[in-house]
């Protein structure tokens, strides 16, 4: 079994928490999370456990309180061996078990894994933007499709050399790796386009 990935961006954190980038950032801000699960840095690179945490700590909101949530994350943190641990918080009355919260976060993790691993990024092809292994596609071409409502088979048409999984993949992989600033233009098309003309009008000066 490859051992998990652990020290996640922001961006990956969100994506094996099951929530947004701005929650991740506010468990810091609010000081919810304790600080031995991250770094401070301008990086704030997360522990694969405080994915547990931050997704216990969004998705049980409706059931407890923010005071019980957080006394249940520093009462969990304390445990010396996370993963041998039953993972049961025990709070006065309170019984609380991050079991399905810690397996979700455990999946979550392994299939943006499998989505790094299906992606390469070499100098030598598209001047090193990030490709589905094998191919010419870019991942975060593919995510933009799949982020509009394109269908998977669409997809599949444009980009006869994609298989059905990696559609999925590359946009799990592109929200775990946004792309920074403006998307850099390419001159490719998807293989069966017509390019009618590439000249550009020019706009008439009014008189």
């Amino acid at each position: 079994m490859a051992t998990l990935m652990d020290n996640l961006t922001p961006a990956e954190a969100a994506v094996v928490a099951g929530v947004s980038v701005r929650d991740v950032h506010r468990m810091i801000d609010e000081h919810i999370l304790p600080e031995r699960y991250f770094d401070r840095s301008e990086s704030r690179m997360f522990k694969r456990q405080a994915c547990v945490f931050i997704s216990f700590y969004m998705g049980s909101g409706d059931r407890l309180t923010s005071e019980e949530r957080q006394r249940t994350i520093a009462i969990a943190s304390k445990i010396a061996d996370w993963a041998k641990s039953k993972k049961t918080v025990q709070d006065e009355f309170l019984t609380i078990d991050l079991t399905p919260f810690s397996r979700g976060v455990e999946e979550r993790l392994r299939r943006l894994q499998t989505a790094r691993a299906i992606v390469v990024s070499d100098p030598e092809i598209l001047s090193g933007t990030p490709v589905v292994k094998g191919t010419r596609v870019p991942v975060h071409q593919v995510a933009a499709a799949v982020a509009a409502g394109t269908p998977v088979e669409r997809i599949l048409a444009s980009y006869p050399s994609l298989k059905p999984g990696q559609v999925e993949l590359a946009a799990l992989y592109a929200e775990a790796n946004p792309q920074r600033g403006r998307p850099r233009q390419t001159r490719s098309t998807p293989p069966g386009s017509v390019v009618v003309s590439n000249r550009r009008k020019e706009l008439r000066q009014n008189a």
